[in-house]
């Protein structure tokens, strides 16, 4: 029997053999630029809407930084009698008050704009100059100073082009004598909450945001390191350590309305006088917080090569040591991710901060952390939820400091990670 076999059939196998390989080859390569597109296209899609969400809440917020202002003269010296120095005591405003500051700047505006100026100006007019007079008490010597005061709604909705003809037709003829103008209201970072949207602020939302968010973070983050230390390092594999675990887990699931009603139940039975308060608000969060800060913790912990305990325990350190020292060092930058992901859901949550009454009418910001408060995302509900077509930008505006500062938030914690991350 001849073992060889023809030298044209080994020809034609061996190219047979070739033209698959390069098949496959073309087929893989092909396969390898489909999956690059595919990655390519969804990274550019994600990133496609957030600069479409960012574009705009920046540009329907902008429009929430304004406010349509009247400018004119109030006559001082001479028509308000009160000594300097009762601006530096307390409640100054209602020193002016008493001393007739209210009549002189609708005195002012009568003069100014004429008999309907009382529809043309705020009725907190009065208060901003006397802000002015209390910030530089040396304006009380002069005989006329120059202020912008806020103007009514109906004339700043009238110069966006809403309300009555007529008015809109004063609003332009204002305008054009430049006594009516749009004004970046920088007073808007530093005011609280009020009934006029030309006289809101964040500032009083933003704090309480702030306190919140700490009392948060220093009740949350300890325990759930600790947890997760314990969970993953000290205890025994039992039945009752795999219900702990199930219940972290589920717990990290569980609506956001539910803590809310938690803290209703058991903070405000227990500090009935600290309704609308910072501290309560951020113990609530805290139990929202803290399973998301378990597992991420414990999957930190578990990434931490073995070898590092070892060669920890192999040179004298203690069980503890080795914890403290080594392993927590090495998960801090995974700890501090579970962290970040937990805090910026906490900033967003409105429907537990409704529960325990974080949504009453708060027209000075926290003092401490008992003072009611209301926080960002709340105050954004509250005035999205009002008719009148001004709290409408100043909702959008309200947004963008929401974003500004969540975008802060991760930041410091992506500095702090990068700062603690180290490498084996």
């Amino acid at each position: 029997m001849n073992t060889f076999q023809d030298p044209a059939t080994l020809e034609a196998a061996r190219a047979s053999r070739q033209a698959r390989m390069q098949a496959g080859l073309a087929s893989r390569y092909r396969s390898d630029a489909l999956f690059r597109w595919a990655g390519l296209g969804a990274v550019s899609f994600s990133a496609l809407v957030l600069l479409l969400l960012l574009v705009s809440m920046a540009s329907s917020g902008w429009a929430g930084f304004h406010r349509s202002e009247l400018r004119m003269s109030v006559p001082i010296r001479g028509r308000l009698q009160i000594d300097p120095a009762r601006l530096a005591q307390p409640d100054p405003l209602g020193g002016l008050e008493v001393a007739g500051l209210p009549a002189l700047v609708k005195s002012a505006a009568s003069q100014a704009f004429g008999p309907e100026a009382d529809a043309l100006i705020s009725d907190a007019a009065w208060r901003e100059v006397g802000e002015k007079l209390v910030t530089d008490p040396s304006l009380l010597t002069r005989n006329v100073i120059e202020v912008s005061v806020p103007a009514s709604d109906d004339l700043a909705n009238a110069q966006r082009g809403g309300g009555d003809a007529a008015l809109r037709q004063q609003a332009a003829n204002l305008a054009r004598e430049g006594k009516l103008v749009r004004a970046f209201d920088t007073g808007f970072l530093v005011r609280s909450d009020a009934t006029n949207p030309q006289s809101v602020g964040i500032w009083g939302a933003l704090k309480g945001s702030m306190m919140t968010m700490l009392v948060t973070l220093l009740l949350a983050f300890p325990v759930g390191v600790l947890s997760a230390l314990y969970l993953e390092e000290y205890a025994t594999r039992n039945r009752w350590t795999d219900i702990i675990e199930i219940s972290i887990n589920n717990l990290a699931a569980v609506p956001s309305i539910i803590f809310g009603l938690l803290g209703l139940a058991v903070f405000l039975a227990a500090f009935p006088n600290y309704r609308s308060a910072p501290l309560i608000g951020g113990m609530t969060l805290a139990l929202m917080t803290m399973p998301v800060i378990v597992i991420s913790g414990r999957n930190a912990i578990k990434a931490v090569p073995p070898s590092i305990r070892d060669a920890a325990l192999a040179m004298g350190a203690s069980p503890v040591q080795v914890v403290f020292h080594h392993v927590l060092p090495l998960a801090l930058p995974g700890i501090l991710t579970g962290t970040i992901i937990g805090m910026a859901r906490a900033l967003g949550e409105t429907a537990p901060l409704l529960m325990i009454g974080m949504r009453a009418f708060v027209a000075s910001p926290p003092s401490d952390f008992t003072s009611p408060a209301t926080v960002l995302p709340v105050q954004i509900f509250l005035w999205s939820d009002e008719i009148d077509r001004g709290f409408v930008e100043r909702t959008s505006a309200a947004i963008v400091v929401l974003l500004i500062f969540l975008l802060v938030m991760n930041g410091i914690a992506i500095y702090l990670r990068n700062r603690f991350e180290k490498r084996w």
